[in-house]
């Protein structure tokens, strides 16, 4: 599969990345990464909290790719409350990365436990301009944010000059964020969805194995072309190479407007978090 989206700033992003949450350090996330470059991925999302820089990188080195034939994302953790410490993070990234540059940097969350007095607000301005300033720099060529609600994006327009570029949240069959989608599709913020297949209650899910034997593709199919009929751009993870395969390998395919609310409002599968009460 090779759509791509067009990201607010102009630059091009492959509309479905490998996700490498809790792909554990070392042979598991090398691996893995390999297999998903490997089977065509060229977008590829880790972050610094995930633990799994330096095996990605190594991943990105031995595939033999071009520089200029990936999109590379990674996150600042919550660690980071000032432009200084803002900076230093990426210096880490990109160091164990084995990169320039990354093609998109996310501020991982809005709302850190330290900061739940309300300098939330100022800590992200500060990290945002920290951010702004890499772009002029060169070391990232666009940036965002994650799980990051309405109340937060307005906050960050107070002072940003940059509008974020994507806001990566926890988007699946039976979890649509409806009010922070909209916000974003109005402001031209591409959603990312992370956990596009829920918390594995998907895979056993009655509604969702009945519309994947109708249209004749896995449950991890049918999630992708869900979320990509709502224009979000998913992450999927795995690390079995078939199943890395597979989720690439999507059809191009439109499901009835009767099954996309079917899996709009599908119950039983995990909501979001409140970013303002947890930190993950």
């Amino acid at each position: 599969m090779t759509k791509t989206y067009t990201l607010n700033n102009g630059k091009i992003i492959p509309a479905i990345g490998f996700g490498t949450f809790k792909a554990k350090d070392g042979e598991e996330a090398y691996q893995s990464t390999l297999a998903a470059l490997k089977a065509g991925y060229r977008h590829i999302d880790t972050a610094a909290v995930y633990g799994n820089e330096e095996s990605v990188g190594r991943a990105i080195k031995d595939s033999g790719l071009s520089r200029e034939e990936l999109f590379i994302t990674t996150k600042l953790w919550n660690t980071a409350h000032t432009k200084e410490e803002a900076h230093q993070a990426l210096n880490e990234s990109l160091a164990k990365l084995g990169l320039d540059y990354v093609d998109l940097y996310l501020v991982h969350w809005p709302n850190p436990k330290p900061l739940r007095d309300g300098a939330w607000k100022k800590r992200n301005a500060d990290i945002w301009q920290a951010l702004e300033e890499e772009v002029a720099l060169g070391r990232v060529r666009s940036i965002g944010v994650s799980n990051f609600m309405v109340h937060h994006l307005e906050a960050l327009f107070e002072t940003a000059t940059i509008t974020p570029a994507v806001n990566q949240i926890r988007l699946a069959p039976g979890v649509l964020q409806e009010e922070v989608v909209a916000y974003c599709q109005d402001k031209n913020i591409l959603l990312e969805a992370w956990g596009p297949f829920g918390q594995g209650e998907l895979f056993s899910h009655p509604v969702a194995k009945s519309l994947a034997e109708k249209y004749q593709v896995t449950i991890a199919q049918l999630a992708l072309i869900w979320s990509l009929a709502h224009g979000f751009l998913p992450l999927p993870k795995s690390i079995t190479p078939e199943r890395i395969t597979s989720n690439l390998d999507i059809p191009d395919m439109t499901l009835i407007a009767e099954d996309m609310k079917a899996l709009d409002t599908l119950s039983g599968v995990s909501g979001a978090s409140d970013p303002d009460q947890v930190d993950f």
